[in-house]
């Protein structure tokens, strides 16, 4: 068996950075004019900085250009498909027929990969893009492990991408209007609002046809508050399954989240994949699932791996996190037995960090007995984020080389 790569979203910079820094393989990313990422963080520049910082690595970073245009779009493509000729991208993740025909034109020295968005679900779509040229296709969140199966198995000479963690859309592969509606913003631009997450209060009338001017009320139940969130996608359970039918790439969703999100998730599959390969035999998932249930999350589902998922893949009475973890900090110095740690959540003196080394998985624990506030390098007792980045300066004797620059702290708030 081949070891699957490992591909991490890239929100930022700093985030390409880190996800390559705790185990990714790859990464993707994109500006916000080109691709689904209404909110990104990219600039052009920033692309090259990360494309050149990730082939330091032997390490790689696919562009998404999965965007379905519209005619506005097009002079932003044409501009940005001169500057991709500059950057040596390793790929450039489609779904646009239309798009797809023009990059292969201009580009055709890159790897296609074809997007989730394109709703791939059966060998017959993958093969129509493998006869078109793609090199890849990232099959739909809708795709159960039988149909991916048969797909691998008819489907030998193209690689086959799956999605193993992230949040789950309620749409068909964020094909969705709901947030376009409601909120004018488009989850076709990346800008979704999450309208499906909100809370529904629902009375109705509905009139018989057979009984005109007869109303009958309709109303939620005690599971209809928010009857549109899905629990979020974690394959952690079955990911031997998926490595034994060959599946080339296992991809994390999640471009807008935390620091700790992507060094989290990368760590955490970087270890349960290596471990499979090195004791097949003796795989546990649960080692890692405890590690992921400290992500916030709404709760874990397989989603569409044993089929059409029943209610139990949604979370009918709340949408708030099931972690009791958040984002502490990220270490951006560390020298002469001081840490010094960019702030992303309030700390205080007496305060049990964890700190997860790039190097070990098991995570270091430190008491905040001393915390100083680097802008005046005063003892305080407590610190918290601004508006700008904050920082705090504490004692660490632990080895200077499991603590480089980008390692990410968290905390237990319960």
């Amino acid at each position: 068996m081949k070891k699957p790569e490992l591909l991490l979203p890239a929100g930022s910079l700093s985030k390409l950075k880190i996800a390559l820094l705790y185990g990714a393989d790859a990464v993707y990313a994109g500006v916000a004019d080109t691709s689904l990422r209404a909110r990104s963080k990219f600039s052009l520049a920033d692309i090259q900085e990360g494309i050149i910082f990730a082939h330091s690595l032997g390490k790689k970073v696919y562009l998404t250009l999965n965007l379905f245009t519209h005619n506005k779009d097009i002079a932003n493509i044409e501009n940005f498909i001169k500057t991709i000729k500059t950057l040596s991208p390793d790929g450039i993740i489609i779904s646009d027929p239309g798009v797809f025909d023009y990059i292969k034109k201009e580009l055709p020295q890159v790897p296609i990969h074809i997007s989730t968005q394109a709703n791939v679900c059966s060998w017959l779509t993958v093969n129509f893009w493998q006869n078109l040229g793609a090199s890849l296709c990232v099959l739909g969140r809708e795709v159960s492990f039988l149909e991916t199966k048969e797909i691998r198995e008819k489907c030998k000479n193209i690689k086959l991408e799956v999605f193993v963690h992230g949040a789950m859309c309620i749409s068909y592969s964020g094909r969705c209007l709901l947030s376009a509606f409601m909120a004018s913003r488009s989850a076709n631009r990346g800008a979704c609002a999450h309208s499906c997450r909100w809370k529904y209060k629902s009375k109705l009338l509905m009139e018989e046809e057979l009984k005109p001017g007869e109303y009958l009320e309709m109303q939620e139940d005690d599971k209809g508050t928010y009857i549109l969130n899905s629990k979020d996608l974690c394959l952690m359970p079955t990911l031997n399954k998926l490595i034994e039918i060959g599946i080339d790439s296992f991809k994390i969703e999640g471009r807008t989240k935390s620091e700790y999100y992507v060094a989290q998730t990368a760590r955490v599959y970087r270890k349960a994949i290596d471990d499979y390969f090195n004791n097949p035999q003796n795989w546990d998932p649960n080692l890692y699932m405890r590690e992921l249930l400290t992500l916030q999350n709404r709760g874990y589902t397989l989603g569409f791996f044993n089929g059409i998922p029943n209610n139990t893949a949604q979370d009918y009475n709340e949408t708030l996190s099931k972690s009791d973890y958040r984002n502490a900090g990220i270490i951006i110095d560390n020298q002469d037995k001081m840490l010094i740690i960019e702030l992303k959540h309030k700390l205080k003196k007496g305060d049990e960090i964890e700190i997860l080394s790039p190097h070990q998985f098991e995570p270091i624990k430190i008491v905040l007995n001393e915390i100083y506030n680097t802008d005046n390098y005063r003892l305080v007792e407590t610190l918290a984020p601004g508006k700008i980045n904050q920082s705090i300066k504490i004692p660490c004797n632990h080895n200077v080389s499991l603590l480089p620059k980008q390692t990410i702290i968290r905390l237990k708030i319960k």
